[in-house]
């Protein structure tokens, strides 16, 4: 499975970031809006400090019974995340998030974020590339385009 992160599972995304100081609830509002289950945090920079995830606000947030709307992001995010680059593939983010139990992972470019993975994309990319490969040895089994003379 040598697909690349960009463009293969990364396609033109609207990338969900906040800062730091904003607070847990601005977190919440943005994921219940976008229906997704991370944002990417960054500095005034633009560059990646963290990422909050639902299993954040539940063992940082709800858990420890804090106040969503007065706890800064800085407190309760996972700070200077793993990552992945443009050129892994899906295989490299199957294997970490596998390996480490992450459901997403922020995509870097050097400095600057370019996307968001989730389980759910790599998934959809398994899933295709199986799908495939079941039509390829279909056509071989039965010989349909397949060296029929």
């Amino acid at each position: 499975m040598d697909t690349k992160i960009v463009p293969g599972v990364v396609k033109e995304q609207s990338i969900a970031t906040l800062n730091p100081a904003d607070s847990v609830m601005d977190a919440v509002n943005m994921m219940t809006e976008r229906k997704i289950g991370a944002v990417i945090i960054v500095d005034n920079s633009a560059r990646l400090a963290g990422i909050f995830t639902e299993r954040d606000l539940v063992n940082r947030v709800v858990a420890k019974g804090l106040d969503a709307a007065s706890t800064p992001l800085k407190q309760v995010m996972t700070a200077n995340p793993d990552t992945l680059g443009p050129d892994d593939t899906a295989m490299n983010a199957l294997e970490l998030m596998s390996a480490r139990r992450y459901r997403h992972l922020p995509v870097v470019d050097g400095e600057t974020v370019v996307g968001m993975v989730s389980i759910r994309d790599l998934f959809n990319v398994v899933k295709a590339q199986l799908e495939e490969d079941l039509r390829e040895r279909e056509k071989f089994i039965f010989g349909s385009d397949y060296g029929v003379a």
